[in-house]
């Protein structure tokens, strides 16, 4: 039987793995958890002249498929809501911009804690 875990502290913890995975892949982390009413980007980021705004996915199992199948067209959206948000207000609008999808795949877990994972990111996953 598996442990119970919390879902909320899970994808804080997804979204700290993605952040590391994307710094030491040369992006510079600009924003963490940007809110525009009520829909949220789990990650800004600068990767040399292009601002990528990030979705991040953290499954446990792929009972309901992989973690990246979770970004809908409804959550493509929303997200696509917020970056434009975002552009308008920090003045960005001239940058190019992306929107890519960091999928974590669990594989093993210690108490609340993520030991073991596969990590997948999608660059350019959907366009607005």
């Amino acid at each position: 039987m598996k442990e119970p875990y919390d879902p909320h502290l899970l994808g804080q913890e997804g979204e700290q793995i993605a952040a590391d995975y994307l710094a030491k892949k040369g992006y510079r982390i600009i924003e963490r958890n940007y809110r525009y009413h009520r829909n949220e980007i789990d990650i800004i980021a600068r990767h040399g002249c292009t601002l990528c705004f990030v979705e991040v996915k953290t499954r446990l199992s792929s009972a309901k498929g992989h973690p990246a199948e979770a970004v809908t067209l409804p959550k493509q959206h929303e997200i696509i809501k917020a970056a434009r948000a975002y552009l308008a207000l920090s003045h960005n609008e001239e940058c190019d911009c992306r929107f890519d999808v960091v999928a974590i795949q669990v594989q093993q877990m210690e108490g609340q804690r993520i030991s073991s994972f596969v990590i997948d990111h999608f660059t350019d996953a959907f366009w607005a």
